[in-house]
């Protein structure tokens, strides 16, 4: 069996991850700091999978932390999630990002080196890509100039993890490029659950449909798309674990590093997104048109032959099931993990 540390564990795509990993056979240890993300989540993973996870409560930014955590355990690597992930929020705090998201990933890196354990997949996002000037977006482009200090602080890690592995090749390393995750687990006991207002679009969506909010805001409706709406690939946060499982698989058996997308291949639109969830679920989803975000592009979606090719992945969910998925999640979990069922 494999022991993994698993930073960042308890948020919404690493608590998913993990049920993924405990049913694949292996061991885990989760380091989270719990500023976005909810212990009743691991409680829950350990429900689903009958399995036991150990937790340490810290931050990627505490070295003693992390060197006394890589001394207490034989870890044959790690899955690194922990990071700040709100796009608008990062325009508005850029030093926090850069702070969390690149000091925090070389301060794990080097402990990482320092105790011999070179196997890491990074959750990366398509953000790197930029404003690109050509869709669908495959890891042959070259990455753009983000819109974003989220993004930018992704293209950093990205690529301090290429020059790792240019100086030491015995690295393994897998640098996954999220689309858009959403849904949640088909059991409905764990799912998105952002502290303070959400900044991405199913859990506003949800939050409207459960009467948490008045009404959507739907920012911009000029963008160069079918409808002036912005168009994202969104993939079932269920498909996107088990791509970290794939991942791994390939990384157990040779060296290297590898950087794969994984999304669906299919961009849908805020508007489309609004009638799907209407329609699969039967319910009501008020929304205004108001004025674009900062840091967002019109259109972003993958080309996702390469993951098929690479690490034999690909998404097996759909929209329906994507929004079936998170209104069960949102109606069982009104107020997220604040009231535990």
């Amino acid at each position: 069996m494999s022991k993994l540390l698993v930073t960042g564990g308890a948020g919404y795509i690493g608590s998913h991850t993990l049920v993924e990993l405990l049913n694949a056979g292996y061991e885990v240890v989760v380091l989270d700091n719990l500023c976005n993300s909810s212990l009743i989540a691991l409680e829950r993973v350990e429900r689903i999978t009958g399995k036991s996870i150990v937790f340490v409560k810290g931050d990627i930014r505490d070295v003693e932390l992390l060197n006394k955590l890589f001394a207490e355990h034989v870890f044959d690597g790690v899955i690194h999630f922990a990071g700040l992930k709100a796009v608008e929020e990062s325009v508005q705090l850029p030093l926090d990002y850069y702070n969390n998201n690149v000091y925090g990933s070389l301060q794990l890196f080097k402990v990482m080196s320092d105790a011999n354990v070179k196997t890491i997949v990074f959750s990366s996002s398509a953000t790197v890509y930029g404003d690109s000037l050509g869709l669908p977006l495959n890891e042959r482009m070259p990455t753009g100039k983000p819109t974003n200090p989220y993004g930018m602080s992704k293209l950093m890690v990205e690529n301090v993890l290429e020059d790792l592995y240019r100086a030491d090749s015995s690295w393994r390393i897998a640098r996954l490029r999220y689309f858009n995750p959403v849904g949640a687990h088909t059991s409905g006991l764990i799912g998105e659950d952002p502290s303070g207002a959400p900044n991405n679009l199913m859990p506003l969506i949800s939050h409207v449909a459960i009467g948490r909010r008045d009404k959507l805001f739907v920012f911009g409706d000029d963008y160069i798309t079918a409808d002036g709406s912005g168009v994202r690939d969104y993939i079932h946060v269920v498909d996107l674990a088990k791509g970290h499982v794939s991942a791994l698989d390939k990384l157990n058996k040779c060296s290297g590093m590898i950087t794969v997308n994984l999304g669906t291949g299919k961009g849908y639109s805020v508007l489309e997104m609004i009638e799907a969830f209407s329609r699969v679920n039967n319910v009501s989803v008020p929304f205004e048109i108001t004025n674009r975000r900062p840091g967002d592009v019109a259109s972003c979606y993958a080309d996702v032959s390469f993951a098929q090719e690479c690490i034999a992945w690909h998404s097996k969910l759909n929209l329906d099931d994507m929004c079936r998925d998170a209104w069960r999640w949102q109606t069982q979990n009104p107020n997220g993990y604040e009231v535990a069922n």
